[in-house]
C-alpha cells in the first residue's frame, strides 16, 4: 500500500438530531486519485466540508502526513495545503477572475501585486486549457467559465490536497476531457486529488480509489481496477440499475403544444444570445437541446418561461400566443412549468422549509389557499406525499431546503413542477449533481410526461442523458439552432460539427 497522506477514523457529524455523518472511516493515499460516491444525501459533501474545516465532527480524528490534527477553519486547511472547489460557486461576481483569487490570499502587505497574480491566471489557464480573461468581471462569465475560475482559484495556491465537489456537473464533453487530463497531471505532480462526483465513467477513467457512502456511513471501498461501472452503481444505491430506462412503444406525436418562431434575445451582458430561433414540440414528444454551455440554452429556457423577454419573434401554446404574457399567466393558465439549472436563486427558497417551498407555485390558489389564507394542513399534506414519492432525504418537513444535499434539492423542484400536471414541461439540466438511481427516476418521470401527452424540452450538457429520454435533438452553438438529428441518427463527428457551429443543410 502506497504512504497515506489522509485517515479519518470514526467521524460523525449531527445536525441537531439527524446523524449526517455515523462513524466514517477513510484512508487517502498521497498522490492518488480518490472518488468519493454516494446517493443524494449519503453525507459526502459534509465530509469534505469537515476536510476543509466548514464543519467540526462531535466525533473520531484526522490524522494529515501521520500526525492527528484539528483543522478548525478553511483557512487553517488551507494553510495545511488543503483546497476546496464547492459545487456551489464562492464567487463575488462584481469583481474580476484576478480579483477573486486575491480574495481570501495571505497579507500582501500595503500594495496588491495584482500584475503577478494576472501572469500566473494566464499560464494555469493555458495550461489546463481553461481559456479565462483574468481581467473579465466573473457576473459577465457562463456558468461553465465560472466552474473554470474556482478550479483556478485552487490550482493558484498550489495546494498538496485538492478537494473537487461535483467539478464536472457544468462542464461540456470536450471541457470534460480537458478537465480529467488537468488532473492526472496534477497526480503526476504528486498531488492528491479527492473528488465527489456521480459520473461512473469518470470514476473509471481516471480515479485509483473510491470510497462508496450510504446514509452516513462508508458501505465500500474499492480499487477502480478491480470493479466497474456497473458493479460500483450496485453499491452506491443497493440495488442493479436499469440503465436503458425508456421504452418509447408504439406511442405517435400529437399536434404541435409548443412552438417558437424568430426568438431573438439579450443576455445580462446585453449580448445577442438567441439569434432567431424557431423550433416545436407536440404533445406526447421530448425535444432535446443540446450543445457546450453558454450557447444560448439558458436564455431559451427563460425566454419561454417568461423570465426574460424576447426582442422578437413569437411564442404559443396550443396556438395562442403567449409571447408578453406573465410568468403568471404562463404557469396557471397555459400551464407552463419549469425546472430551473440554478436551483439556489430561482428554484427554492434556501430559508423555507420544505412544505413552504413545495407552494411556491402554486400558493395563491386551491388546494394551498382560500380567499388569500393559506391551507396550511393542506400544504403539509402535499409536501409529506411529494417527498415520499419522489424519495427527498430529509428530517422533516419543516426542514429549511438550505440543509438539504443538492440533489434532494433538485427532487423537490422537480415534484413541484411536474405535479402540477403541466401542458409544457421545461426542464433546465435536471439531472445535474443526481446520483444515478436519482437519474433513472427523474428520467422515468420524464418519460411518464410524454406518455401522458405532454411537451417537454429537455435541455442539458449532458448528451447521453438527452438520448436517453428525447424524439429529437436539437444542438445549439451561438444563440442559433445548427441540427435538429434524432437519436439514431447522432454520430460522435456529426454532434461536434453541430455544437461547433457547422450548420447542418436545410437549418435557416
Amino acid at each position: 500500500m502506497s504512504e497515506l497522506v489522509l485517515k479519518l477514523d470514526g467521524i460523525a457529524k449531527l445536525f441537531g438530531d439527524f446523524r449526517a455523518l455515523d462513524g466514517v472511516h477513510m484512508e487517502i493515499e498521497r498522490g492518488s486519485i480518490h472518488a468519493i460516491l454516494g446517493e443524494n444525501g449519503a453525507g459526502k459533501t459534509t465530509l469534505m466540508n469537515i476536510l476543509f474545516g466548514l464543519y467540526q465532527p462531535e466525533e473520531g480524528e484526522i490524522s494529515l502526513n501521520g500526525k492527528v490534527t484539528k483543522i478548525p477553519s478553511p483557512r487553517i486547511a488551507m494553510e495545511m495545503g488543503i483546497g476546496m472547489i464547492h459545487q456551489h460557486f464562492m464567487l463575488v461576481d462584481t469583481l474580476t477572475v484576478a480579483e477573486n483569487v486575491a480574495l481570501g490570499l495571505p497579507d500582501q502587505g500595503a500594495k496588491l501585486d495584482l500584475g503577478r497574480i494576472v501572469k500566473r491566471l494566464a499560464e494555469l489557464s493555458e495550461e489546463y486549457q481553461f481559456d479565462i480573461d483574468p481581467h473579465e468581471e466573473v457576473w459577465k462569465l457562463p456558468i461553465g467559465m465560472r466552474q473554470r475560475v474556482e478550479i483556478l482559484k485552487v490550482l493558484f495556491r498550489d495546494a498538496d490536497i485538492i478537494i473537487l465537489d461535483e467539478p464536472t456537473s457544468v462542464l461540456a464533453p470536450n471541457e470534460i476531457s480537458n478537465f480529467l487530463d488537468g488532473m492526472a497531471r496534477l497526480r503526476a505532480a504528486g498531488k492528491t486529488v479527492i473528488f465527489i462526483t456521480h459520473k461512473l465513467d469518470e470514476v473509471e477513467a481516471i480515479a485509483d480509489n473510491v470510497t462508496i457512502m450510504q446514509h452516513g456511513k462508508v458501505s465500500a471501498e474499492v480499487r477502480v481496477v478491480e470493479s466497474d461501472a456497473r458493479e460500483m452503481a450496485r453499491l452506491m444505491v443497493g440495488r442493479e440499475i436499469v440503465h436503458d430506462v425508456v421504452d418509447r412503444g408504439d406511442q405517435k406525436p400529437g399536434d404541435i403544444v409548443l412552438k417558437a418562431s424568430g426568438l431573438r434575445a439579450r443576455d445580462n451582458r446585453g449580448i445577442e444570445a438567441l439569434k432567431g430561433v424557431s423550433l416545436e414540440i407536440r404533445a406526447g414528444e421530448v425535444l432535446g437541446i443540446a450543445g457546450v454551455d453558454g450557447n444560448g440554452q439558458a436564455e431559451l429556457s427563460e425566454v419561454i418561461t417568461g423570465l426574460l423577454d424576447p426582442e422578437a419573434g413569437t411564442i404559443t401554446v396550443d396556438g395562442e400566443d403567449i409571447t408578453h404574457k406573465s410568468v403568471y399567466a404562463r404557469r396557471h393558465t397555459h400551464h407552463v412549468s419549469y425546472v430551473p439549472e440554478d436551483r439556489h436563486h430561482t428554484g427554492l427558497v434556501l430559508d423555507f422549509s420544505i412544505a413552504q417551498n413545495s407552494m411556491l407555485r402554486d400558493f395563491r390558489i386551491p388546494p394551498f389557499s382560500r380567499k388569500g389564507v393559506i391551507n396550511t394542513s393542506k400544504v403539509r399534506e402535499k409536501a409529506k406525499d411529494w417527498v415520499d414519492r419522489y424519495d427527498v432525504r430529509m428530517r422533516n418537513i419543516d426542514q429549511h431546503v438550505r440543509f438539504l444535499s443538492g440533489g434532494n434539492q433538485q427532487k423537490l423542484i422537480f415534484a413541484r413542477e411536474v405535479e402540477c400536471d403541466p401542458r409544457v414541461l421545461v426542464v433546465m439540466q435536471p439531472c445535474k449533481g443526481l446520483d444515478v438511481g436519482a437519474i433513472e427516476a427523474v428520467q422515468r418521470t420524464v418519460m411518464a410526461e410524454r406518455a401522458n401527452c405532454k411537451a417537454v424540452l429537455y435541455i442539458s450538457t449532458e448528451l447521453e442523458h438527452i438520448m436517453t429520454v428525447a424524439d429529437r435533438i436539437a444542438v445549439m452553438c451561438a444563440g442559433e439552432i445548427t441540427g435538429i438529428l434524432t437519436p439514431d441518427e447522432v454520430t460522435d463527428e456529426r454532434i461536434g460539427a453541430l455544437m461547433g457551429g457547422i450548420k447542418e443543410e436545410g437549418v435557416a
